[in-house]
């Protein structure tokens, strides 16, 4: 993907979620954040890109606000699921105003990372507000649950988009051969995300683990995750996200 075609793609992406974000019509919001991540699950990576590492792409430090109140460990556990799967490391920090994720890694990452992580979890607290029980007590316990659930599955999925992609790699004509020359790349990118990160974040204390979520919130938000379906073909009579086997 060239530098103009990729930004011009964050263009197009961030205009649909400034869309979302603005409509109240609950299906034009759904409707605008679904092409959002269509888009970046189609375009977000060509098995070339696992080999080599654009010069101009720097590594840099970006903030991105998670808020406050009963679902931010859940929030932070989604952006950290869409984090791991594209090369970026993340550390949080309570704020005055509310809690922070620092994400650190390649630029095109970040900005990826960004949008997907704006559009699921539009996509996810739009059907956690479906959701309500006895009291609002238990209605918040369900939708954190509902979000931690959601988080892993989606993790789970751009795992095996990943895996999918690398493999589409080895499959190609030739492929084999490029094989130890990706991987090589591919662990001396880590390692400068590593290098970078180490240095940027400083010293990081371990948090303490959320508290335990909802076993029937959590099924639901994993399944939730599996109708969103980000990189896979989607479920029979519903449109796919991605059309390929790109993540």
């Amino acid at each position: 993907m060239s530098t103009t075609t990729e930004s011009d793609l964050l263009v197009r992406v961030r205009k649909l979620l400034d869309k979302a974000e603005g409509t109240l019509n609950a299906h034009e919001a759904d409707a605008f954040s679904r092409k959002a991540a269509e888009l970046i699950a189609e375009h977000r990576i060509d098995p070339e890109r696992l080999a080599a590492v654009d010069a101009s792409d720097d590594l840099r430090v970006r903030e991105i606000e998670l808020g406050r109140g009963a679902y931010v460990r859940a929030r932070l556990a989604l952006l950290q699921a869409i984090a791991d799967a594209h090369d970026v490391r993340v550390v949080f920090q309570s704020r005055p105003h509310g809690t922070v994720a620092m994400a650190a890694g390649f630029r095109s990452d970040l900005d990826v990372v960004e949008v997907m992580y704006t559009s699921l979890h539009q996509q996810a607290a739009s059907q956690m507000a479906g959701e309500k029980r006895q009291t609002g007590a238990a209605t918040q316990r369900f939708r954190r649950s509902f979000l931690f659930g959601f988080a892993d599955r989606i993790g789970e999925v751009l795992g095996e988009s990943r895996q999918r992609a690398e493999q589409l790699a080895d499959d190609q004509p030739g492929g084999g051969v490029g094989r130890a020359e990706r991987a090589l790349a591919t662990r001396d990118r880590e390692q400068r995300i590593d290098d970078y990160s180490a240095t940027a974040f400083g010293r990081v204390r371990t948090a303490r683990a959320p508290s335990a979520a909802q076993t029937g919130g959590w099924g639901a938000g994993a399944a939730a995750a599996s109708g969103a379906d980000v990189g896979r073909a989607r479920l029979p009579g519903r449109k796919a996200l991605a059309r390929s086997t790109r993540r």
